[in-house]
């Protein structure tokens, strides 16, 4: 944390579910989403600072067991009476006080965690990424796309995504829409930065047919075994040429130096909401910079406000990947903040230098869009 003398005392909590519609749907191995229930906090302090926001969590417990529900509950019934009206006079006191006798639920402790680290930048007046340690004024941008009909249309949807300007093209995998997807984008375009995510979609017995994945040039496969698995991943990585990322199985800096020493893979996707927020980001941002392993952020198809905490994060040096930050346009016919992320035509999207999140939260849009709302209060 760089120097501020400012200290947190949250007095208001408030927690808003809003329903955001997508552009068009996203298929991933394990399901489709078309509308994205959103869960978004309302933090302020003692003093009258106020921020937002977000929780990631999804609506089906399909890639963490948590969902927007149960994140709706622990926040209330067992975050917020950890936090509110309590003191914290540096953001990286906040992760040990919401881990204390409290496992798991590490996305709704994460959208709290990290909120305070925004109430924190916003009362020093500095940008959230300045508080964090970023020293990127730009973040080079990639793009997820989601499990087409046929390779046809996927290799549309990449020549689309190329010409943007996209630094990096993900390219969601599932059984029987795999190699012939990937080679059909990889013969279109021989040099374009390709990778496959395959959200836990196959097994070791798989290793042959992920093995001609080797042949294609790609930066890497994600997630490619069990959502919590290390050791047949360091197996699967012993016979692919190809990195493997992992992303589910990192939870924590602990399971990232466990992938280190299995050696179950060779990149990290750090998402903060899957690990408990910003503090456990860095620390596993860290690790891999001493180690020479390097870091990305995925998306978890976030508003502009989770956006903001995601770039925020991606400006730090390790993050020499380009991640899933793509521009509100992509998802949303209309986002929550202004202004609305966007790229430049070389794929950079700009670390905001004003104070806080460095997005202005459009409220009126959030009212209409709000389905439930509870203040707690200290």
């Amino acid at each position: 944390m760089t120097g501020t003398t400012n200290e947190v005392r949250l007095n208001r909590l408030t927690l808003r579910e809003i329903g955001l519609p997508l552009k068009e749907p996203f298929r991933i191995s394990s399901g489709v989403c078309t509308d994205r229930r959103i869960m978004l906090l309302e933090l302020r302090d003692t003093d009258g600072t106020t921020t937002w926001s977000e929780c990631v969590a999804g609506e089906a417990p399909n890639y963490t067991s948590e969902t927007i529900d149960t994140a709706w509950i622990t926040t209330v019934e067992y975050i917020a009476p950890r936090v509110l009206n309590t003191t914290f006079t540096n953001p990286e006191h906040v992760h040990p006080a919401l881990q204390h006798n409290f496992r798991g639920h590490e996305m709704a402790k994460a959208a709290v965690e990290m909120g305070i680290w925004a109430v924190f930048a916003e009362k020093a007046r500095v940008p959230l990424a300045k508080l964090l340690g970023g020293t990127r004024a730009e973040i080079a941008t990639g793009i997820s796309l989601g499990i087409q009909d046929s390779p046809a249309a996927l290799v549309e949807r990449a020549g689309r995504a190329l010409a943007q300007g996209y630094q990096k093209v993900k390219i969601k995998i599932e059984p029987g829409h795999d190699i012939e997807y990937v080679r059909a984008v990889r013969e279109k375009f021989p040099q374009a930065p390709l990778m496959a995510d395959a959200n836990n979609a196959y097994t070791l017995a798989d290793a042959a047919h992920l093995a001609q994945l080797d042949s294609l040039g790609l930066m890497m496969i994600e997630q490619p075994l069990a959502h919590d698995d290390l050791v047949r991943h360091a197996e699967l990585q012993r016979i692919l040429r190809t990195p493997i990322c992992l992303d589910e199985s990192i939870t924590s800096v602990d399971r990232a130096e466990d992938m280190i020493t299995l050696q179950s893979g060779r990149i990290i996707n750090i998402k903060p909401g899957r690990v408990g927020g910003f503090q456990q980001s860095r620390a596993i941002h860290d690790l891999c910079m001493r180690n020479v392993i390097p870091v990305w952020c995925g998306g978890m198809l976030e508003s502009g406000v989770g956006r903001a905490y995601n770039v925020a994060l991606a400006s730090l040096p390790n993050f020499t990947k380009p991640g899933d930050v793509s521009p509100s346009a992509r998802y949303w016919t209309r986002d929550i903040v202004t202004p609305e992320w966007t790229m430049d035509a070389n794929g950079m999207v700009r670390v905001p230098d004003g104070p806080g999140i460095g997005v202005a939260v459009d409220v009126n849009r959030i009212d209409d869009l709000t389905v439930r709302t509870q203040t707690l209060l200290a």
